[in-house]
């Protein structure tokens, strides 16, 4: 009887957690009971207890062989047969910066010029955007607002994906730098009519733009502070030198992934990361012992050669992973803000090509944590990290049995209800379908 009425108490819990959440404190110790655990790094329980209280996780345990005072907690979820998951994070985005691609002024992710390391993303991020409820109930919890366009774009940081305001969603701000690595390759048309690819034939003129700029950056960081006019540009690019900051250089073909990672080498950087690098799988001797960890562009994609095995892009996290290559996955590319919501699909699509299911989880959860500089906040459901958790139905993978229940950032439940679910519904009843 006691069952039954926790079955029936989460749902109901759910519900009101979805019509008032904005209301919903983090202060009550919460108590999920017998879910599936994915702790997200590799472990699986497959019974289990989590105890969260104040936004903090205080317990993972299997449940076999403990006894709980239950009266000690305040809100009891039982969720037998359900699979519990670490918030799923999607990296280099520009999910809250962009509602609409047709219309511009819905789009605030780029400045004007070529060289721009001080501009924030952090500050156009959009918590209002209709975007984001539609990437919450597919257990996307964070993200990477990643700046675009120019050669040097400005830094990302990593939000919420619910907030009353940036201030209320920044997880870590200004997290890093993003530069456009010069292509030494100019690819031409698109890909439904893809023209023929010739040399760049700026590309030595922008390779020696960056390194002047670096060079300059570098020398005025070294500086005594004070030493030199204040310099907006030199001064966003301290913590790449210091290695508080990651830099993500954009490449994916394989010369211009070894030429970004012997361009970081030259200028010192500590902590370089490659964002895209669809060719990484020819070159993974390289990449594990220069230690350069990949953003891998979305799998769900034509191959970058013509001659390429046409389901190579699907088989790069398995080459990866194969030889030890740190990577995560990311949505980068056409509509990618509302793509975000397919990230964990991805991440299935890659079980099927050669990575075990609880790889394929790290690849959005912890691994990109590690590559963002938060795993020692979110990324597993381990003790004293953030309890932002996902509660689903099924494998959160597949896309036939993704249904999430549940959510919860820094311990507070999450709103799952999305303006498509509401028109869902609306004309659902209109037309008495059932």
């Amino acid at each position: 009887m006691r069952k039954n009425i926790f079955i029936l108490f989460v749902f109901v819990s759910i519900i009101a957690f979805s019509q008032n959440n904005t209301a919903t404190k983090a202060g009550k110790r919460v108590l999920l009971m017998n879910g599936v655990a994915h702790i997200g790094n590799g472990q699986v329980i497959e019974n289990s207890y989590i105890v969260f209280y104040n936004g903090k996780i205080e317990m993972v345990a299997d449940a076999k062989g403990i006894k709980l005072d239950l009266k000690s907690y305040d809100t009891i979820l039982e969720i037998e047969g359900k699979h519990v998951y670490p918030a799923i994070i999607s990296p280099n985005t520009i999910l809250g910066l962009q509602e609409a691609e047709a219309v511009r002024p819905s789009s605030d992710f780029s400045e004007v010029g070529g060289i721009n390391p001080n501009v924030r993303s952090l500050i156009a991020y959009n918590t209002d955007s209709k975007i984001l409820p539609t990437v919450k109930t597919n257990g996307v919890l964070y993200t990477q607002c990643t700046p675009r366009n120019g050669l040097i774009c400005g830094s990302s940081s990593i939000l919420a994906t619910e907030g009353w305001n940036w201030e209320d969603a920044v997880l870590r701000a200004d997290d890093g730098i993003h530069v456009n690595f010069p292509r030494s390759i100019q690819k031409n048309g698109w890909w439904a009519e893809p023209e023929p690819s010739g040399k760049n034939t700026k590309f030595d003129e922008e390779l020696i733009a960056l390194n002047s700029f670096f060079e300059e950056a570098s020398s005025y960081c070294k500086s005594p502070a004070g030493a030199f006019e204040n310099n907006v540009r030199f001064e966003a690019m301290r913590g790449v030198f210091n290695g508080n900051q990651n830099l993500y250089l954009h490449a994916n073909t394989a010369k211009d992934i070894v030429l970004a990672v012997n361009f970081s080498k030259k200028h010192n950087i500590k902590k370089p990361v490659v964002v895209g690098g669809k060719d990484a799988w020819k070159i993974t001797s390289f990449l594990r012992e220069n230690k350069i960890p990949i953003m891998l562009n979305r799998i769900h994609d034509l191959p970058e050669l013509s001659d390429d095995d046409v389901d190579i892009t699907f088989r790069t996290p398995a080459l990866l992973a194969k030889d030890s290559v740190l990577y995560c996955l990311q949505m980068e590319g056409d509509m990618e803000a509302m793509q975000s919501r397919n990230l964990p699909f991805l991440a299935g699509t890659s079980v099927a090509y050669g990575v075990s299911k609880e790889q394929a989880l790290q690849s959005i959860t912890l691994n990109a944590a590690k590559i963002l500089g938060i795993d020692d906040k979110v990324g597993s459901l381990e003790m004293n990290k953030i309890a932002s958790i996902v509660v689903s139905e099924g494998d959160l993978l597949d896309i036939r049995t993704n249904k999430v229940i549940a959510a919860f950032i820094n311990g507070k439940p999450v709103d799952l209800v999305n303006d498509q679910q509401r028109l869902y519904e609306k004309y659902k009843t209109k037309y008495g379908l059932k």
